[in-house]
C-alpha cells in the first residue's frame, strides 16, 4: 500500500544514483525495483553471497536495464564501499549477516559485516560531507528476548498479560537489550547510525523491522520463515519448529516495508536521528501455529511439523507498536497478513517450486 501524501523526494543530483547495499537481497531488490520504477537510477551493492540472490539482480537489470547498475563487492571491503558511497545521492543500507544462528557459529564474521560494514559506510559519508541521507535496516532483536513480560496462551498464541502491550505492541521507548552476537552487532550498528546523525550531521533514520515477507524472499530455516514455511509446505516437506509454535510476530508485506523506507527518505529532514519500529502491528500478529494452519488451508493439506528446543535469544512475542511510524512517516495500515501470505504462496507456486503433487 502507498503511504499517505508526503513531501517529494529530497532534491538529488540526477547524475548520482541511489545506493542500495544488499540490493540483490529480498527487501533490497524490492526497494531497488520501486526506486527504478519511480525514475531513480539505482546502484546495487551486493556480495551475492546468499544463494539465489543473483537471480534477483538479473531480474532487476532485465526490468530496468537503463536504471540499475551493480557493484559485486562485500561491505567488509571498505575501499569499494567508500567508492560506491561517493557516487550516491542517498543510501539505503540493507546489507547484513541476517541469521542469529550464523552469528553464534561465527561471531567475528557477524561483527565485521554488521557493525564493521555499517561503520565504514557511515564514515565514508561523514568524510564525503554534503548531507547524503542514509536509512538503515535494523531489527526488533535490539529489544532482547522480552523475558520480563508476562504472557498468557490464547487461541494458539502467546499474548501479553499487560493490556497496553496487548493493544499496542512494543514501542520505541522500550529499553534496548542486545542478546546474541547478531543482536549485539545489529544493535550497535543501529546506535552508530543514530549517533552519526547527532555527532556529525549525517541525515540518518533507523527502521527496526519485525518479520517482513513477500515476493523474492529466499526463505530458509534461519531467516525468512514465512517464505520458508510456504516453500516446505508446497513441496510436501516437513517443517521444523524451534520452541512450541505459540510464539507470535507481527508480519508485514514487503510492499508496505518499501513504502516505509521511501517515506523515511522523503521525510529525512524531519526524522533524522530517529528510530521507528516497523511491522504489521497488532492487527497482523500471528503465531507460528496460526500461520501453519493458514498454510494448510492454502495448500489443502495438513502441514507436517517437528518441534525442537528454543533457540538462543528467541522472543516468545514480538509485535511492533506502529503508531510513531504511521504518524511521522504517513503510513497507511499494513496489508492483512492472510491476503499477503496467499499472494506469496501464489508467487512461489509460479516462480520457486515444482507443481504441487496431487492432494491425498
Amino acid at each position: 500500500m502507498s503511504g499517505a501524501a508526503a513531501p517529494s523526494s529530497p532534491a538529488i543530483n540526477a547524475a548520482r544514483p541511489v545506493l542500495v547495499t544488499g540490493g540483490a537481497g529480498f527487501i533490497g531488490s524490492n526497494l531497488a525495483d520501486r526506486l527504478a520504477s519511480e525514475g531513480h537510477d539505482v546502484l546495487v551493492y551486493d556480495a551475492l553471497s546468499r544463494p539465489g540472490v543473483e537471480t534477483n539482480l538479473a531480474w532487476l537489470k532485465e526490468r530496468h536495464p537503463r536504471r540499475v547498475s551493480s557493484v559485486v563487492a562485500d561491505v567488509r571491503d571498505s575501499a569499494a564501499l567508500a567508492a560506491a558511497a561517493g557516487q550516491a545521492s542517498a543510501v539505503f543500507h540493507m546489507a547484513a549477516q541476517v541469521a542469529v544462528t550464523t552469528s553464534l557459529v561465527d561471531p567475528r564474521e557477524d561483527f565485521d559485516i554488521n557493525l564493521g560494514g555499517t561503520f565504514s559506510l557511515l564514515d565514508a559519508l561523514r568524510r564525503r560531507g554534503g548531507g547524503v541521507p542514509l536509512v538503515f535496516a535494523s531489527t526488533n532483536k535490539v529489544y532482547g528476548d522480552l523475558a520480563d513480560l508476562e504472557f498468557v496462551l490464547e487461541d494458539e498464541a502467546y499474548v501479553p498479560a499487560d493490556p497496553g502491550v496487548r493493544a499496542n505492541g512494543i514501542g520505541e521507548a522500550r529499553p534496548l537489550d542486545f542478546h546474541t552476537p547478531y543482536g549485539c552487532s545489529k544493535g550497535a550498528a543501529d546506535q552508530y547510525v543514530l549517533d552519526f546523525g547527532r555527532s556529525f550531521g549525517v541525515p540518518t533514520a533507523v527502521l527496526r523491522m519485525s518479520c517482513i515477507y513477500g515476493q523474492r524472499q529466499m526463505g530458509t530455516e534461519d531467516q525468512g520463515w514465512v517464505a520458508h514455511f510456504l516453500l516446505r509446505a508446497l513441496r510436501g516437506e516437513p517443517i521444523s519448529i524451534y520452541g512450541d509454535g505459540y510464539q507470535v510476530r507481527d508480519v508485514m508485506d514487503v510492499g508496505d516495508a518499501v513504502d516505509a523506507y521511501l517515506a523515511a527518505w522523503r521525510n529525512i529532514g524531519a526524522v533524522s536521528g530517529r528510530a521507528f519500529n516497523l511491522g504489521g502491528g497488532p492487527s497482523n500478529a500471528v503465531s507460528l501455529r496460526q500461520l501453519l494452519a493458514h498454510i494448510g488451508d492454502l495448500t489443502n493439506r495438513k502441514v507436517e511439523t517437528h518441534y525442537s528446543d528454543w533457540r538462543a535469544g528467541d522472543q516468545r512475542y514480538y509485535v511492533s507498536d506502529t503508531a510513531r511510524a504511521a504518524r511521522e512517516l504517513g503510513l497507511r495500515p499494513a496489508r492483512p497478513w492472510r491476503d499477503g501470505v496467499a499472494a506469496l504462496a501464489q508467487w512461489l507456486r509460479q516462480e520457486r517450486v515444482a507443481p504441487e503433487p496431487a492432494s491425498a
